[in-house]
């Protein structure tokens, strides 16, 4: 276990690996109701501020007065997303942070996201129906 974790903090240090392998990190920053999680195919409403690990900010639903909707579990988002929402409760605020391989990946987006980034969004899950 440890040799594993030296070896992953080599990589990442070389530049070569993003600081979580795989997956979605979920930071709480503010406790939702902790009941009420959102199931497949139902539409959640977000506010949410996207920045990179580099802490130039990308996109903002705050910064636009309107949140974000989207029905879980139903591609039409980022896979981190869908994977992290899923398992916040209404109310709840939280950092994702999501590997390349659930965020855009190797093409990134073009003027605005670099190829292989790990995507740190604030999160606030307003409703889920």
């Amino acid at each position: 276990m440890r040799f594993m974790v030296s070896v992953l903090q080599n990589e990442f240090l070389s530049g070569n690996r993003p600081l979580i392998a795989m997956g979605v990190d979920i930071e709480t920053i503010k406790a939702g109701d902790g009941a009420t999680f959102p199931k497949t195919g139902q539409t959640v409403t977000c506010h949410y501020v996207l920045t990179l690990q580099n802490g130039k900010k990308v996109d903002s639903s705050r910064d636009r007065g309107s949140p974000f909707k989207f029905k879980i579990g139903k591609g039409e988002v980022i896979k981190g997303w869908d994977q992290g929402v899923a398992q916040m409760s209404v109310g709840q605020r939280a950092k994702l942070t999501i590997s390349p391989d659930l965020g855009y990946g190797s093409g990134g987006v073009p003027g605005a996201i670099p190829p292989n980034s790990t995507l740190i969004f604030d999160v606030e899950l307003i409703s889920a129906n």
